[in-house]
């Protein structure tokens, strides 16, 4: 499998924990509930874009800072970050509810670039071999984190 295929997969996967999660936030009573959540947006969303940096933008760079694209996602995972350290300071957990929205939201837009931009772009830069074999480190990646989690 090619890592672009591998991280549209883990893209399908994180949707689908956003809209579980969007519904427990909407029923969320304290600001420790929504901080828990919020725990479970970070780690997924660490572990992921330490797989986009370090398997397949890396390996590119040269050909998407032409267009601005590595320049953006970088830009984009750092908001991310930012908005989730916003989350474990806020006081209420309705601010924190709010802070927590914003950023699935935002993350929901941010792969949808991905998907329509920058993986396209790998696409025709990288030979399939080379997004294969990736997408193979990708795998031993996952499982490793699996077997260590």
């Amino acid at each position: 499998m090619k890592v672009t295929e591998a991280l549209i997969v883990e893209h399908r996967i994180f949707l689908t924990v956003f809209d579980q999660i969007e519904r427990v936030l909407a029923d969320a009573k304290t600001l420790t509930e929504v901080l828990i959540l919020a725990s479970l947006v970070k780690s997924m969303l660490e572990a992921h874009d330490s797989t986009e940096t370090n398997l397949a933008y890396l390996a590119c760079d040269h050909a998407l800072q032409d267009k601005g694209q590595i320049d953006r996602m970088d830009q984009e995972h750092q908001k991310i970050d930012v908005c989730l350290r916003k989350v474990r300071s806020a006081r209420t957990g309705k601010q924190a509810q709010r802070m927590l929205a914003a950023v699935i939201d935002f993350s929901r837009k941010h792969m949808q670039f991905e998907e329509r931009s920058v993986f396209p772009s790998l696409e025709s830069v990288l030979q399939p071999e080379t997004l294969e074999g990736f997408g193979s480190n990708w795998q031993i990646l996952r499982e490793a984190a699996a077997a260590s989690g």
